[in-house]
């Protein structure tokens, strides 16, 4: 049997057999020789690569398979929207000591890139047997609202739940608290690390007024899929898709609150001062930052949580306070930069493709903006006319020109044309796929200066 590859780091052993991937006719396909574990005769058994063969891949190589991460100190994730991105993400954690959630996407993501919680899972398995990446991964069903989408998750074998609460922070204080709790926070003062907390009646009924009814929707979520144990998952509790900071004091009580309910949370999610939009810096005062980044580290070790970070990717001004205040222990988020990092590498070795993607962009960019809240100025991105093909990489470093791509990856990658046939989407995995080496660098070096900044041990 002739294949254009074989991956060599994918041989792995079992009683009589070896299996393995190899490439052909442009494509991974999973290889048994030996006994025909998945099907066939005894020989070699070249398999399409299904989600059906994947299942029984994490029954036969543990490894392959999510595992919960948010109990260790330091734990990030790497959202792969396009499903091809964990080739480079691998080489940053065999180098960093931190774990890696490989498998990460909200449904808003799903939805706008045609995938599923299938689809994301399986890469991430698929690639992690392909490099033999053995430090172990895990599955984040992220930003979830939903019973059904939870229960979606949970049963394929996510480990990590990021439980968006949203829908329920009134930020009016119109919401209602289902419990009484007027005697356990008036009158006291609470000592977190010498910062105290305390509550006036009117600031208690105006924080049980903005996060009663996203308490009470957490403690619901908690015990119809959590607390009997029947599914084995982490929660996460994000409370940072508000208009409006996460102040210390609100911090405490929804961390209190949940204590006192039983509900086991690893993670909270505040929403920090500042601007933490995608695909560019910190927009704000630094200092400002650590001194609230202080205090919400300290509430979190009150209570046994770690800080978690959204739109993380490239804030790069803020790391290191977060990894100091933290005292490494934290969990951060990308997503949108690996895309970035993917569209940089056509803006450089395809630029005619770039600029008809570009050119696009510009015209569904008003279009995005109903998903992501950014702050672009589009009369900062260069005209294309006035850019050489040499230039176009450049636009990378411009963060209007990145913000321009990176909200609007899901109209690039679902656009049509009047046949229904893919405008970039086929050109694009094709031509990834023919630079899958200078993409996996690229990111290696771009999510690798986030732990470095984070200040992530080296393994």
């Amino acid at each position: 049997m002739e294949f254009t590859k074989i991956y060599e780091k994918s041989r792995h052993s079992l009683e009589g057999a070896t299996v393995y991937l190899a490439e052909k006719d442009g494509r991974d396909v999973l290889v048994c020789e030996g006994r025909p574990y998945f099907g066939g005769e005894a020989g070699v058994n070249v398999f399409e690569i299904n989600h059906d063969v994947m299942n029984y891949m994490r029954q036969l190589f543990p490894f392959t398979a999510p595992v919960p991460v948010l109990n260790k100190d330091r734990s990030v994730g790497v959202g792969d929207r396009l499903g091809i991105a964990a080739p480079g993400h691998i080489r940053v954690f065999e180098k960093y000591d931190a774990m890696p959630v490989f498998a990460q996407q909200s449904i808003r993501e799903l939805n706008l890139t045609n995938r599923t919680y299938e689809d994301v899972l399986d890469a991430a398995s698929l690639y992690v047997f392909r490099e033999n990446f053995t430090y172990g991964f895990g599955a984040d069903g992220d930003h979830l609202k939903k019973p059904e989408d939870i229960e979606y998750a949970l049963s394929l074998g996510f480990t990590m739940i990021t439980l968006d609460l949203s829908d329920h922070i009134h930020a009016d204080a119109s919401g209602a608290y289902s419990q009484n709790v007027d005697e356990i926070y008036l009158g006291k003062s609470f000592d977190v690390e010498g910062n105290e907390i305390a509550f006036t009646k009117e600031e208690l009924d105006r924080v049980k007024g903005i996060y009663g009814d996203a308490l009470d929707f957490a403690v619901k979520m908690y015990d119809q899929f959590l607390k009997d144990g029947k599914y084995q998952a982490e929660f996460e509790i994000s409370i940072d898709e508000t208009g409006t900071p996460t102040k210390p004091a609100e911090h405490y009580f929804v961390a209190s609150e949940l204590h006192r309910r039983g509900v086991k949370f690893m993670t909270i999610a505040p929403r920090f001062i500042g601007e933490f939009q995608k695909g560019i810096d910190y927009i704000g005062d630094v200092n400002e930052f650590d001194a609230e980044m202080k205090v919400h580290a300290a509430i979190a070790r009150a209570f046994g949580h770690k800080v978690s970070v959204h739109s993380g990717s490239d804030k790069f001004s803020v790391f290191p306070s977060v990894g100091r205040n933290t005292n490494q222990k934290y969990h951060v988020k990308t997503a949108g930069t690996n895309w970035l990092e993917a569209m940089r590498i056509v803006a450089k070795c395809d630029p005619g493709l770039y600029r008809e993607i570009h050119a696009y962009a510009l015209t569904a960019f008003e279009e995005a903006t109903k998903y992501y809240h950014v702050t672009t100025d589009l009369n900062k991105v260069p005209a294309l006319d006035t850019l050489s093909d040499l230039e176009l990489p450049a636009l990378f470093e411009n963060d209007d020109a990145r913000q321009l791509i990176h909200i609007t990856y899901g109209l690039i990658l679902s656009l049509k044309d009047e046949n229904g046939n893919s405008v970039f989407r086929d050109r694009l995995y094709a031509f990834w796929r023919a630079h899958e080496e200078e993409y996996a660098e690229a990111l290696c070096k771009h999510i690798g200066r986030h732990l470095k900044e984070l200040g992530c041990p080296e393994r």
